[in-house]
């Protein structure tokens, strides 16, 4: 849903903080859907997992990334290597990008979103819906696959299981 209809700047989009926080396409700020509890339970279970797991990898919720110039989106949770840190945000692609679904959100635009940080270099993208128990994985130009509910989420090395996943809810 977008924020404004009127152009911000990237300085203004930079150094504003939005509440909730807002993503930016070229000049127009698209609201992030505020978490509903199911939604933060499973991002808070993917970090630790990730975190404990996986100590090669930072798990970081809500990290803006620059697909370009005009450009900022912001997954639920971005995974990237700590031999290649990026700061304030990264420029070059991540590792794995994780879009959670909250009550209103549409896998279509999940989905779209998969596309735009594949089509930046991504090499991995999921998408969950806490609500009805399931998960997707992104490949790029095609449609998203699900997950069988006794399979795992897999990025390269990483995996995680849904079983081990969705417990927390």
């Amino acid at each position: 849903m977008a924020l404004t209809t009127s152009l911000v700047s990237v300085e203004e989009y930079l150094n504003t903080n939005y509440k909730p926080a807002c993503e930016y396409r070229d000049g127009v700020l698209t609201r992030k859907p505020i978490a509903a509890h199911e939604h933060s339970r499973l991002q808070g279970r993917f970090i630790q997992i990730l975190l404990n797991r996986y100590p090669e990898f930072a798990a970081l919720p809500e990290l803006t990334l620059q697909l370009r110039p005009e450009r900022y989106l912001i997954p639920d949770i971005g995974v990237e290597s700590l031999t290649g840190v990026q700061r304030p945000y990264p420029v070059r692609p991540i590792h794995l990008c994780i879009e959670i679904l909250s009550p209103g959100d549409r896998l279509a635009e999940a989905a779209a979103k998969c596309e735009e940080y594949s089509a930046w270099g991504v090499p991995h993208n999921w998408v969950v819906d806490p609500q009805t128990r399931r998960a997707w994985k992104y490949v790029s130009g095609q449609a998203l696959v699900e997950i069988p509910p006794s399979g795992s989420l897999e990025a390269g090395i990483i995996h995680v299981s849904l079983s081990e996943l969705f417990a927390v809810l």
